[in-house]
């Protein structure tokens, strides 16, 4: 059985010392785009900003990689939530400026392997840099500005991130940065405490062999989504009780019509075919980890 008193030190977190190497890295990495001349004359049009865990202060010592989001607005990707009632500004132009996909992974690539000689590895979407004594791994996603509007002229911005296999993803970092800022206050603090918690009981349930590894998004997605009612009980044993218990029912049943799960930038949702994880993935863990609690 997890005490009371290991959840509670659980809440924390990264240590000080790791919390100066994410900063550092994040400072690194701002650094080589700044320099690279690749980005002459158009500095103006691109943001540099941090995403994931660390942005989100979701983090802990197991996961302190940080993310870093190369976002260009010179060029702008759009669609139309239902293309049979647009709400987009009419007048605009197609792009012709140089910023191709290619164009991007390119000058990115030229300013890490300047800035980090010999630690870059090109993934098939980010660029991964690899971690030294003075800094963290860090991924750096060459994104470009995205705009889903809706019929009512409206709009939900995100990020097109192209691969190298010329597919596209689109992601939504800044939201699940408002979101979680905003869950965060609604409960007192207390629903990053609880995703930490969970990312450290699933650390431990993988580090003795008793679940299979779930991804980091995943876990603070589904904290997202429990009941909110569950952060404001008296012990942090009585919160993992009724979030793990939400979780395992949840996945229990097939996927409603209705009242679906958010990934936590409540824009997209948690589980469809497209996913890298499976509700039968999701509802094995929560049973692992209900059982190594001790909950009856």
């Amino acid at each position: 059985m997890v005490t009371e008193e290991k959840l509670a030190g659980w809440t924390g977190p990264s240590s000080a010392t790791e919390q100066e190497k994410q900063e550092r890295t994040e400072r690194m990495i701002r650094e080589a785009i700044d320099e690279h001349d690749g980005f002459d004359g158009y500095r103006s049009d691109f943001s540099i900003y941090a995403k994931g865990s660390y942005a989100n202060n979701t983090n802990v010592k197991s996961d302190s990689d940080v993310d870093i989001v190369v976002e260009c607005s010179d060029a702008l990707y759009w669609e139309e939530h239902d293309p049979a009632k647009s709400g987009r500004p009419s007048g605009s132009t197609p792009y012709t400026g140089p910023w191709t996909p290619e164009k991007l992974r390119e000058e990115i690539a030229a300013a890490l392997e300047k800035k980090f000689p010999g630690s870059v590895t090109a993934g098939s979407t980010a660029f991964e840099v690899d971690a030294s004594s003075a800094r963290v791994n860090a991924d750096v996603v060459p994104s470009f500005a995205y705009k889903l509007y809706f019929s009512d002229g409206t709009y939900r911005q995100g990020t097109k991130v192209f691969k190298k296999d010329g597919t596209s993803i689109v992601n939504y970092p800044k939201l699940q940065l408002e979101l979680g800022k905003a869950k965060n206050v609604r409960t007192n603090g207390l629903y990053k405490k609880t995703v930490r918690i969970l990312k450290r009981l699933e650390n431990e349930l993988v580090s003795k062999g008793l679940t299979e590894e779930i991804p980091s998004y995943l876990l603070e997605c589904l904290v997202y989504n429990c009941r909110e009612e569950y952060f404001s009980l008296s012990t942090w044993r009585a919160t993992m009780q009724g979030c793990l218990a939400d979780i395992y029912n949840y996945t229990m049943r097939a996927e409603p019509d209705s009242d679906r799960w958010l990934e936590a930038n409540g824009a997209k949702y948690l589980f469809h075919h497209a996913q890298k994880w499976t509700r039968a993935q999701v509802h094995k863990f929560a049973g692992d980890a209900w059982d190594y609690m001790g909950f009856e």
